[in-house]
């Protein structure tokens, strides 16, 4: 798509360049943002409709049967409701109206919005339009006033963007009304401004840098409360998946006969399958509902929660079969309750770890709050997967948006607000630890160093040992037995030099008593190193 839209960027001035008084240098003369984002919008909706046509013509030669209306203007009419359907736009038809739309679908006017963002901002030279990188050490006002900058460049983007995006999108609903489907316009622009709104502002903010730096355009406080809520949300979505898996490899024999009475054919079946992938997000945010404990319903008076099942006839889809059977659910499953007060958990050390708070107080409410976030998001996307299907019992399908956002909130809230309150106080009893042990590092560092110096010049031992002999303190002498002087002595060196051999011999079994250790061969004093107390100095005077 972005070759095409650089073919249709440089087809006009090519053309234009070689008039006379008409500048054709790509360089000097770049468009308006405005202009970028509605040829940019106009590529999209190209693509995407021709994409979705091929796909309903596909379907209507394997079905002729008059499914997609009379001839091709039937199939590009068809085409252009799945387009709105792509935007989660609604119908009405007699008798109700059709609001369960596969989330799935969403993906390609996602990415092709995307796409249109970058090459949107190439187009206008955005990168030359955001403010210079600050130096390292600037003021924290110069830091503010560049990233409130960068960010008023990111929404006039998706202004940019969205509102021909939007625009279009409602002529494409009036010539997709027939007299069975009415596509509802109000919510065709909205949705349509809405997706084009956050494609075009993320892709953007993407040529900023990384997605690191991207959230660094946020404040801290922000930023650890948008990085929590996402990692709740994606733990609860990752369960939810889980969830379905199991029940599909549970229920398989159950899916495989829906399959089979179907019996839609090669291509009908091809198609019936994409079909069950594009709803696929739509179980996946279900089991998500039944994991938070409100669980959904098929219908109207129809539950399916850890407490109980109660269905009535669901519709004839195969995946559909993966659904427990009416009756109470066995105990075990009540276990999957505890699945949100982990993922809030989660939550809150990582909001407690991207934004500390001094106070002890003020990390558990951020947890809180990041559980109340949490909530408003699963809300939605419980709104966004549900919906009516015509009128009658299937009026009411899918999860409440109020039941699963106030059981979410409370349950990753309070996980989250204890985990980032016990996290907090950890990390900040290890900073106030932490300049303790940085300031004593230079001291012993340069006191290992004065050593290493002094004993290369010789002012000290490299390998200092444990003197040999008893060294007595003031104490220990004053407290000292006074040895006693034999009658046969005579010499004290000789004395003490038959003791110190004597007490080298193995003691005697018949000597009893620890050997002494307060006489010493004081004859060696390993040249002057040795300085030793002399216990018979007292009596040689």
């Amino acid at each position: 798509m972005t070759a095409i839209i650089d073919q249709l960027r440089s087809a006009p001035r090519s053309v234009l360049g070689k008039l006379p008084g008409v500048p054709g240098d790509d360089d000097e003369a770049r468009r308006p943002l405005p202009v970028s984002g509605m040829l940019a919008a106009a590529c999209t909706l190209g693509v995407g409709l021709a994409a979705l046509t091929t796909l309903t013509l596909v379907g209507w030669i394997a079905a002729p049967r008059g499914t997609l209306g009379s001839g091709l203007p039937g199939v590009f009419r068809t085409a252009a409701q799945l387009w709105l359907a792509a935007h989660h736009a609604g119908f009405a038809i007699p008798g109700g109206r059709v609001g369960l739309l596969p989330l799935g679908l969403i993906m390609l006017p996602a990415v092709l919005l995307y796409r249109a963002g970058r090459w949107m901002a190439r187009d206008a030279d955005l990168r030359l339009r955001l403010p210079e990188r600050l130096p390292k050490n600037s003021p924290r006002e110069q830091a503010q006033a560049r990233r409130r900058a960068q960010l008023v460049l990111v929404v006039q983007a998706g202004v940019s963007l969205a509102a021909p995006y939007a625009l279009l999108a409602g002529l494409i609903a009036l010539v997709a009304s027939n007299e069975i489907t009415q596509p509802f316009i109000g919510e065709a622009l909205f949705s349509h401004f809405v997706l084009a709104f956050l494609a075009g502002a993320l892709a953007t903010a993407r040529m900023i840098g990384p997605w690191r730096v991207m959230l660094n355009l946020l404040p801290e406080r922000v930023r650890a409360l948008t990085v929590g809520t996402a990692v709740a949300t994606a733990l609860l979505l990752v369960a939810g998946l889980a969830l379905v898996l199991v029940a599909v490899v549970l229920n398989f024999d159950q899916v495989k006969e829906l399959s089979s009475v179907l019996s839609p054919g090669f291509v009908g079946g091809v198609l019936l399958i994409l079909l069950q992938l594009l709803y696929l997000l739509n179980a996946v945010i279900w089991a998500s509902s039944y994991i938070a404990g409100p669980g959904f319903a098929i219908g109207a008076d129809t539950l399916v929660a850890p407490t109980g099942v109660q269905l009535g006839t669901v519709p004839s889809l195969p995946l559909l079969g993966a659904l427990p059977e009416s009756g109470p659910v066995p105990a075990w499953m009540m276990a999957v309750i505890a699945l949100p007060f982990a993922a809030g958990a989660v939550a809150g050390v990582m909001v407690a770890r991207i934004s500390p708070s001094p106070s002890y107080e003020a990390a558990p409410l951020w947890g809180f709050l990041t559980g109340v976030s949490t909530g408003v998001v699963a809300g939605a996307l419980a709104a966004l997967s549900g919906g009516p299907i015509g009128g009658g019992r299937l009026a009411a399908v899918g999860p409440s948006p109020w039941e699963v956002a106030l059981s979410v909130a409370l349950e990753v809230g309070v996980a989250a607000g204890i985990s980032a309150g016990v996290t907090n106080l950890l990390l900040l009893n290890k900073r106030a630890r932490t300049p303790l042990d940085k300031a004593a590092a230079p001291v012993r560092k340069a006191g290992a160093a004065i050593a290493k110096a002094a004993s290369k010049v010789g002012l000290a031992e490299s390998d200092p040992r444990p003197l040999p002999g008893h060294w007595m303190d003031a104490t220990e002498a004053d407290t000292q037995e006074i040895p006693v002087i034999r009658d046969d002595w005579q010499d004290e060196h000789a004395s003490a030099a038959a003791e110190t051999q004597a007490q080298a011999r193995p003691p005697r079994p018949a000597e009893a008593g620890p050997p002494r250790k307060d006489i010493v061969d004081e004859s060696d004093d390993r040249g002057g190193h040795v300085i030793y107390l002399d216990p018979y100095a007292w009596d040689k005077d």
